[in-house]
Order: structure tokens, then C-alpha cells, then sequence
């Protein structure tokens, strides 16, 4: 089938069943959100927009029961009864119950984006009286449910008639696709909790490589979802987006985990292995306007090979494929700091840039329990709250290493006979959240923030930072309470455009940051620069903020470590060193007017117990040497681009 024609299936397919009227108008696709509230009292709003439930086909093989409407309770910081199937076989307990679970703190916004591959499907097994339980398969896929994963990989590409209809795909898909709705729908609270509808297209290059994309729709419904059975190409994708817009409903893909996609994600190529055209770029600079920076399958901002002066580059490093555990992920076009590079490159040559994106955060948590704490987590994919679901006896050692076991999905060894990876949970870290700047929380607001890219994204702590630039900003400004004012009216936020000037002053940067509310001090704000020189691109970090009044060392041009106060047999820490809050005002001493440049800033705390060692000391056993036994959380904002005046 053409892909014009799937496209076109796909679109018009909508769910006709009843769901929830939405208590607002979505802003239409081409038209701009406008609200009373203005700009400079925008607020900064915490949310989720990377979770799956039990109606994802790999969660449920992990045995995850949680459903999208308990998942969005959980998130908005209701209580949550856990199946005890779900807790015993995640968790190593024992309990004959469901087990009360709660998160430490609330969020503002989620979207619950299970897998459009098979959505639903292996949901029927469940249910004792369904017809496909009888089926060989099934029987097989009961009795192992990972199983599951190569039977979903043998039809992923175009599933056969026979398998379809034997599985009730059709019809499980859009049952389960009509309960999001409902959930998101449900659960929605304007000014209070703001729900997405939404999904993960989960394709694969070549069966190894994640180009994997979140899709957004700003609306209180959608078509039947599109994945990667119908194509694994990101163009095709776009189009289905396309179609949607064409149909009334806005909406955006957020692509994730570059950092495991061998190169691919921020390739100089399309699909097809063609250089980015204009088409292309425009494409996907429409489509795509953010893509996430760190999640618990590590951080796709940058690592050493590629920042090799950048001292806090080796930072929760997930370098393997998702896949093939035994190979490594080739870095180059994986990282966003590179692609940021490359962006203004592919734009000097076909006058689009395809890579300004904005940055968000978020968990890629697989049972449906969002949280982005480090007490809050226990290696690969599970939230948990630690009062209730603490990991025990070998669940906690497999959890730390200690006990050795093969990867749960490893298809060099299935394909090819090959000897078993063994798992590596310590290389998992706990999730990252999303921020936004946004007048109020409703959706049409905070997916107009998504879409002007005034977002910023952390490790998982509530860190809040805003970033400005602008020409004309008199020193001082950030003294004044109306600072923020004059900031929007005479610059831009994050995630905007610098208006190109003929005059070769630099602009000046206003930075602010303020720590999570019950989290960790502050160590530093830092500004990343990456420019362009001739056709290459290169990138500086620069310490524009440092806490407790420290210098730059003239020499080596790096600060001084900020301390640590983190007991390792209690796993506390704290607040005596670093700051609550840290701003500065800055201007690129090393500015060349002729030289497009990108600048972001990124923020470090001071450093805090790491999930594996919270879970080690809770259990009694050894800190893993494995991992690191402190980390510095972070966060990071989405950029502000330079594009020199022509005359210059």
C-alpha cells in the first residue's frame, strides 16, 4: 500500500465514540494563541509528556497494569491502588493486595504516550473469557510474556491478514485508543491539570536504531494513531501531521533518544540517505519544534567524545543500543549539541534550519507511575513511591548489578545465536521532567509555550530557570522588580529568534535560576555557545554564575568544585553549600556579529545521592562502584539563535 494511501486511512479513521467536551476551544492549526495574561507573568509549569501504561505491548510484558486513568490520577498526586501483579513482578515483593501508591509532589501538565504499535492488543490476554487466549500463540506469549516482543517484531513490518484478524488488532487498537481519550479527557483540569492526548510512534531503523517520536495533539480527540507498521520513516510521519493540520487539529512529534540512535536522529541525511534538502528541513523544523534531552534512558545533550572540554559531559551516559545491548551506539548525529552545530550548517547551504528545536525532559517510565525524584525509581523503567513499592531481596541486587542476569531484549542473541549480553540496570537513570512558561495551565496555553519552544527541561528536579537576550538591555536591568517586563518587550525568551542587527555590539543575556522548592542547592549557571566557523561548527561553555562567590581558575578556565555534603550511609545531604538562587546578567566576550551562533544555558545543582545508591543503603547493601554514588542535577533551556544581518 502507498504510503499516501495508509496516511489517509489513518486520518480518517477517527474514534466515534462519546468523549469528555474539553472546557475550551482548541487554538486552530496556522493561528496564533492569544491570551489576556500578559507575557512577562507567565508562569513556570512541571509536567510529563513521555509515559506508557499497561496498554503498551513491552509494558505489559513487564507486567504493568496500570491504566492511562490511573496513570493521569498518580500524576496529579491522587492515590493510586497498584495491581499486585504489577508490584510483585516489578518489584520482588510479595504482596497478595494492591499495594497504595502516591507521588512526592503533583504535577501541572502530562500526557500519557503509549506505543501505537499494537496498542491494546495484548490487553485482551487479561481477560480469561477473550477467544484469543486459545490461540498457540498466546498460550506462548502467556507463559513468557517477553515472548511477546519477538512476536511483535515478526509482524511489525505489515502485519499479515491472518494475524490480525486471529488478535482482533483492528478492534483492540481502537478500543484502547478510545480509553486515552477518555482518560485524557477525564482527567483534564483547566487551571489545574492539563492533559494531552497523545502517543509514542516507535520506529526503528534497520531494527536497531531508535528514531523514536512523541506525538501532541492540542485537541480532546485524535485519529486513530499512526506507527511504525504503517512506515518506520520520520517524512512519512510528518505527513500523517501534515493531514491532521489539514483536518483541524494542531499537533507536534517530539523525537527522543537520540543518544541511541546510531547517528541517525540529527543525521546530515534523510531517510533515504539523501543530504537534507529545503524540503525536508521545513518539514521537519514545522513538525518537530522540540525533542527531549534527558530521560531514564540517559541524556542526549552530549558526552565526552563529542565535548571533550566540557567538564560535566560525562553525565548519566546510556551508550548502548536499546535492542542490541552488546553495541554501542556510534555518538555522531546523536547528540543535540551537535545537531545544534550541524542545524546551522545544512542552514547556511539550503536556507532552512531542520534542528531548531527546544528542549524537553521527560520519564519514559513503563508502569504508568510518573516520577522523576531519585528516591522515586529503581533502575530501567519503573517509578515506584519508595513509602509502599522499595524494591527488596534479589529484585533490589539485580536492581544494583549485584546479581547478574541477561538483557531483557537482546536480538543478537535471538537472531543470531550469539552469547547473552547481560543487563546493565546501573546504566539507567531516573527520569527527566519538562518545563514551560506559560500564562496559564490549560492546554491551548501550554501547547502554544511547547510550540514557541519557551520550555526547559531538568534531570527530574524542579529546578526553575529563564534565559532572555536582547540589544538593548541597559546593565542593571535584573535589580528592577519589573525586570521580566522589560525583558519581553525589549528581547527574547528562550526559544526564539535574536532579530539580526548591522551594529557589531554583542547582545546581553539574562539569566535567572531558583532551586527546587524541597531539593538542592545550586552550584552554577553555564552558557553553551555553539557557532559556526567556515563550515564547521564548534562550542564553548562558559560559567556565567558560580555560587559562594567562586572564580574560574585563569589557567585551566574551570571553577573550582562547588563541595559535597552527601553522606553515604544515610544517603542525606545538605544545603550548606551552593545557593537558592543565582542570576546574572552576561555578554559573549568572544561575539563576532558574522558568525551565526546558538546559545543555551544549563544549570547545575550541588551534587545529591544517585537513585542506585538511595536504593542500596534502603537495602543494606554495598554502594555499586558501577555507577557514580553522587550526581549534579540539572537543567537545561532551549536556545536563542543568532543569524547575522545580511550587510555584515
Amino acid at each position: 500500500m502507498k504510503i499516501r494511501n495508509i496516511v489517509s486511512a489513518a486520518i480518517f479513521a477517527i474514534i466515534s465514540s462519546p468523549i469528555a467536551q474539553a472546557a475550551e476551544t482548541p487554538t486552530p492549526p496556522g493561528k496564533a494563541y492569544k491570551s489576556e495574561i500578559p507575557a512577562d507573568e507567565r508562569r513556570a509549569f512541571f509536567g510529563e509528556l513521555h509515559l506508557h501504561t499497561g496498554q503498551s505491548f513491552d509494558a505489559w510484558t513487564f507486567g504493568s497494569k496500570v491504566t492511562p486513568d490511573q496513570a493521569y490520577k498518580f500524576g496529579r498526586g491522587e492515590t493510586v491502588m497498584v495491581p499486585a501483579s504489577q508490584v510483585n513482578a516489578e518489584q520482588g515483593l510479595n504482596e497478595d493486595h494492591d499495594v497504595p501508591a502516591k507521588r512526592a509532589w503533583p504535577l501541572d501538565f502530562m500526557a500519557v504516550t503509549d506505543h501505537s504499535e499494537y496498542m491494546g492488543v495484548l490487553n485482551q490476554l487479561d481477560d480469561p473469557n477473550s477467544p484469543i487466549r486459545d490461540l498457540p500463540q498466546s498460550k506462548k506469549i502467556l507463559a513468557d510474556p517477553a515472548s511477546a516482543f519477538y512476536f511483535v517484531r515478526g509482524n511489525k513490518r505489515g502485519t499479515s491478514a491472518e494475524t490480525a484478524k486471529q488478535f482482533r488488532v483492528k478492534e483492540a487498537m481502537g478500543s484502547a485508543w478510545d480509553r486515552q481519550i477518555q482518560a485524557s479527557n477525564e482527567n483534564y483540569e483547566p487551571g489545574k491539570f492539563t492533559t494531552f492526548v497523545a502517543y509514542e510512534w516507535t520506529a526503528t531503523a534497520s531494527g536497531k536504531y531508535n528514531l523514536h517520536r512523541n506525538v501532541i495533539f492540542n485537541s480532546d480527540h485524535g485519529p486513530l494513531p499512526f506507527s511504525s507498521t504503517d512506515s518506520n520513516k520520520p517524512e512519512d510521519l510528518w505527513a500523517y501531521l501534515d493531514k491532521v493540520r489539514a483536518n483541524g487539529i494542531d499537533v507536534i512529534a517530539i523525537p527522543h533518544n537520540g543518544n541511541v540512535s546510531g547517528g541517525l536522529m540529527y543525521d546530515w541525511n534523510d531517510s533515504n540517505g539523501r543530504p537534507i534538502d529545503e524540503h525536508y528541513a521545513q518539514e521537519r523544523a514545522l513538525n518537530e519544534p522540540l525533542t527531549e534531552i534527558a530521560q531514564t534512558k540517559g541524556q542526549s545533550e552530549t558526552v565526552p567524545e563529542l565535548s571533550p572540554a566540557d567538564e560535566f559531559a560525562n553525565f548519566e551516559i546510556f551508550d548502548h543500543l536499546i535492542s542490541w545491548p552488546g553495541e554501542k551506539s556510534n555518538p555522531n548525529g546523536s547528540f543535540i549539541r551537535q545537531a545544534y552545530g550541524r542545524g546551522l550548517s545544512i542552514q547556511q547551504s539550503v536556507g532552512i534550519n531542520p534542528f531548531k528545536f527546544g528542549v524537553v525532559g521527560g520519564s519514559d517510565i513503563h508502569n504508568g507511575l510518573s516520577v522523576s525524584d531519585e528516591s522515586g525509581f529503581a533502575s530501567e523503567i519503573s517509578g515506584l513511591d519508595p513509602n509502599t513499592m522499595l524494591p527488596k531481596g534479589d529484585t533490589a541486587k539485580r536492581d544494583l548489578g549485584i546479581i547478574k542476569v541477561p538483557a531483557r531484549l537482546d536480538w543478537n542473541h535471538v537472531l543470531n545465536h550469539a552469547p547473552p549480553t547481560m543487563e546493565r540496570p546501573l546504566i539507567f537513570s531516573s527520569a527527566g521532567i519538562t518545563g514551560v512558561w506559560s500564562e496559564e495551565n490549560t492546554r491551548n496555553s501550554i501547547f502554544a509555550a511547547l510550540k514557541r519552544k519557551e520550555t526547559f527541561a531538568t534531570s527530574g528536579t524542579r529546578i526553575r530557570v529563564r534565559m532572555f537576550a536582547g540589544w538593548s538591555y541597559r546593565p542593571g536591568l535584573m535589580a528592577h522588580s519589573d525586570w521580566v517586563k522589560t525583558a519581553y518587550r525589549d528581547g527574547v525568551p528562550m526559544g526564539a529568534d535574536l532579530p539580526a542587527r548591522a551594529k557589531r555590539t554583542a547582545p546581553r543575556f539574562l539569566l535567572e535560576a531558583v532551586k527546587d522548592p524541597d531539593g538542592a542547592n545550586l552550584d552554577r549557571i553555564q552558557v553553551i555557545k555553539v557557532w559556526l566557523e567556515g563550515k564547521d561548527y564548534k562550542e564553548k561553555v562558559f560559567d556565567v554564575m558560580l555560587s559562594g562567590g567562586r572564580k574560574d581558575d585563569p589557567k585551566t578556565g574551570r571553577a573550582p568544585a562547588v563541595g559535597n555534603t552527601v553522606d553515604l550511609k544515610t544517603g542525606a545531604y545538605t544545603n550548606t553549600i551552593g545557593a537558592p538562587t543565582l542570576s546574572v546578567e552576561w555578554k559573549d566576550p568572544e561575539f563576532d556579529p558574522a558568525k551565526p551562533a546558538v546559545y543555551y544555558a544549563r544549570v547545575l545543582e550541588i551534587p545529591t545521592p544517585r537513585w542506585s545508591t538511595l536504593l542500596a543503603i534502603k537495602n543494606g547493601l554495598p554502594i555499586p562502584d558501577e555507577a557514580p554514588a553522587t550526581i549534579q542535577e540539572r537543567a537545561w533551556t532551549s536556545p536563542v539563535w543568532y543569524t547575522p544581518a545580511r550587510s555584515l
